[in-house]
């Protein structure tokens, strides 16, 4: 994947997530000797606060963010998840579809639209035990918190345009 790509973006957070967390083990581990640098690092965590999903898209709309971040409830009267389920980030299906998504993302995004992705079956996000999708999966939620549409196969931006606009 590309360094512009979601799974990317995605991907590259976890592993800072990890990464981050690892240090904080190590330095525990250790002791006093890397005791300042902790203090250093739990004072820079909480200097800067944490943004929820909805702030980040708020700041950058068209960024796809991994539907394990957000419950769909939080979303109800505020966006409209488009949710993109696959059992891997490697199935065709789902690459095809996040770039038919990608290429015309301005559209989505002045309708008010989140893209949520959900590549990790084992993960039982809230938005999949609430949809239940098998296999790859396209998933359109008005702001009511209603299903609007449900498919199988990828879908092109302007189909999801109509879907909403109607």
């Amino acid at each position: 994947f590309g360094s512009g790509s979601p799974i990317y973006r995605i991907m590259k957070r976890k592993f800072v997530q990890s990464t981050a967390a690892l240090l904080v083990a190590l330095a525990a581990a250790s002791g006093p000797a890397l005791s300042q640098g902790e203090d250093e690092a739990q004072s820079l965590e909480a200097s800067e606060p944490v943004m929820t999903v909805l702030e980040r898209w708020a700041e950058d709309p068209d960024t796809v963010f991994d539907a394990s971040e957000i419950t769909l409830d939080e979303l109800q009267f505020i966006a409209r998840p488009v949710i993109v389920f696959a059992d891997s980030p490697a199935d065709p299906l789902f690459s095809q579809q996040m770039d038919l998504l990608l290429d015309r993302i301005d559209g989505l995004v002045a309708r008010d639209v989140i893209v949520l992705v959900d590549t990790d079956p084992s993960a039982r996000t809230d938005a999949r035990r609430t949809l239940r999708p098998r296999g790859f999966a396209l998933v359109l939620i008005g702001k009511d918190g209603r299903v609007a549409q449900r498919k199988p196969s990828p879908w092109d931006v302007r189909e999801i345009e109509r879907a909403i606009d109607k």
